[in-house]
């Protein structure tokens, strides 16, 4: 075994924390560093990790990432970033190595690194591959509706769904983001390459985790000649050898009723399904992922090992 890689993780009581230190403690290749519990906010023990590590996770509200970041002087240091504070920042590499072309060497690369956003994963996996293959307009006005389990709330949530005689209202699928700016749009516009701020609302609802987007689309919205195949088509070209994206074939619409859609059907992966559901005149497109895997710590960690130069699936 060569030099062990050493990784820190600031924010390591979190929810994306403790899931990234679940994956790289049965490595025998990583060396985790942990900070003191006293000394969590003490800024000159957290600069000391920081800079200690080769890869250094910050899994922190957006603020105290800023701040993080700023403690950083090794050039050698690369940070990856879960919170939403730079994911459309000028320097940062966006972390979905199955973009576009170029992504991965880009990721390899970089010692800046934004972790994407759960909803944003899945918007950005079903809209990306049919901007770029010309079927939907930049500007076509999309509406989108993601619905996720209460661990992406964190753990003040997780506590409110989990707690004994919890309120009644928890037991219903819950609507939010309905001021319309959802902090995950910007980057959903930005790596989407939409030019038209789609209308987004997402839904926690009753269960740990899993997550699935769905975009509806009138055929009559995309370019001449498409339909149901002619999607699957150009998501089966965009994710061709993608061993963590997985493209199902046409489904007939009454596939879902009356056996529903499994919005946990991802969980415990790294992994993303995409459906087309389609008539003659209409689709909807879902997208669906372990809003704890792919959608925040699985995704981290999968940047992780591109940037080290390891497998990509090592420990996913």
């Amino acid at each position: 075994m060569g030099k062990k890689h050493v990784v820190f993780v600031d924010g390591q009581e979190g929810t994306t924390g403790l899931r990234i230190h679940e994956y790289l403690a049965a490595r025998s290749d990583i060396e985790l560093l942990k900070i003191d519990p006293d000394k969590r906010k003490d800024p000159t023990e957290r600069a000391r990790l920081l800079n200690a590590a080769d890869v250094a996770f910050l899994c922190l509200p957006d603020a105290a990432a800023r701040e993080a970041v700023a403690l950083v002087t090794n050039p050698n240091t690369c940070v990856i970033d879960a919170s939403t504070a730079h994911r459309v920042a000028p320097g940062w590499t966006f972390g979905i190595p199955e973009l576009a072309p170029g992504q991965r060497e880009a990721l390899r690369k970089a010692k800046r690194i934004a972790n994407p956003g759960c909803h944003s994963t899945a918007f950005i996996a079903l809209l990306r591959p049919l901007v770029d293959a010309g079927i939907v307009a930049t500007d076509l006005p999309v509406a989108a509706t993601s619905i996720t389990g209460y661990s992406g709330g964190g753990k003040k949530m997780i506590e409110e769904y989990e707690a004994a005689g919890r309120s009644k209202t928890l037991d219903a699928p819950r609507p939010y983001g309905l001021k319309l700016g959802h902090k995950h749009v910007p980057e959903m516009m930005a790596y989407s390459r939409l030019t038209t701020k789609p209308v987004f609302m997402p839904i926690v609802g009753p269960f740990y985790k899993g997550l699935a987007v769905s975009v509806p689309l009138h055929f009559s919205q995309l370019k001449p000649g498409t339909d149901a195949a002619a999607l699957v088509r150009a998501y089966q070209k965009h994710y061709e050898g993608e061993r963590f994206i997985r493209v199902m074939p046409a489904a007939d619409p009454s596939l879902a009723e009356p056996n529903f859609f499994d919005v946990q059907g991802s969980n415990d992966t790294n992994r993303i399904d995409i459906f087309v559901f389609a008539d003659t005149q209409q689709c909807i497109l879902i997208a669906r992922e372990d809003n704890l895997g792919k959608g925040a710590s699985g995704a981290a960690v999968q940047c992780m090992n591109l940037h080290l130069g390891c497998d990509e699936g090592l420990g996913l």
